[in-house]
């Protein structure tokens, strides 16, 4: 690969398969301060995000989650590095957004190219399991880092599309939890 930027597809992972359960209930993905903090740095490393309009709706919080007095430092740390990351929102029925984001002006893989040849730093991650799922079909995820959490959903929204064509993959790094959930990191080999 030359030195374009990579895509990255990271987010919570039940045992099963599922980043959402049949019920749309996701609470089970809540971190542990260990995993907070592994997400944090994992943050770091991101120069642009992708997503769709339901995670964007979820992550708006975050826009406004450092007037939380509640808030610990970790928590506002993420805030913090979040708002700081430009995002690019796909929808057909948002008309704006709010903070750093902007609708995406062209299709996936165009806004994709466009990316991967900016001399910004950072990865261009991507966030929700139905973009993931389109990027993977044009074959435009570099690495998948993964979050398994020690719990079976029975169904719901999957991780990996299920119609997705063989990908094969070399672990870069994994790590257990306290918690005993796993982080796994696999690069794509092509």
């Amino acid at each position: 690969m030359s030195a374009t930027r990579k895509v990255t597809y990271s987010m919570a992972m039940s045992l099963d398969g599922y980043v959402v359960g049949p019920d749309g209930d996701f609470r089970w993905t809540t971190p542990s301060d260990e995993i907070f903090r592994h997400s944090i740095a994992e943050i770091r490393d991101v120069g642009v995000h992708l997503m769709g309009r339901r995670l964007y709706e979820t992550m708006l919080y975050w826009e406004t989650a450092d007037q939380d007095p509640s808030l610990d430092a970790d928590r506002l740390t993420w805030a913090a590095l979040w708002k700081a990351v430009p995002k690019v929102v796909f929808s057909r029925t948002l008309s704006t957004v709010e903070g750093n984001a902007r609708l995406a002006s062209g299709s996936l893989s165009e806004e994709i190219a466009k990316l991967r040849v900016d001399p910004a730093a950072g990865s261009i991650a991507i966030g929700g399991a139905t973009l993931a799922a389109q990027a993977a079909e044009l074959d435009l995820i570099d690495e998948y880092l993964v979050r398994v959490f020690p719990v079976l959903l029975g169904g719901g929204q999957p991780y990996f599309a299920r119609d997705e064509r063989r990908v094969d993959l070399e672990l870069v790094e994994s790590r257990t939890f306290e918690s005993g959930a796993l982080f796994l990191h696999h690069r794509v080999v092509r």
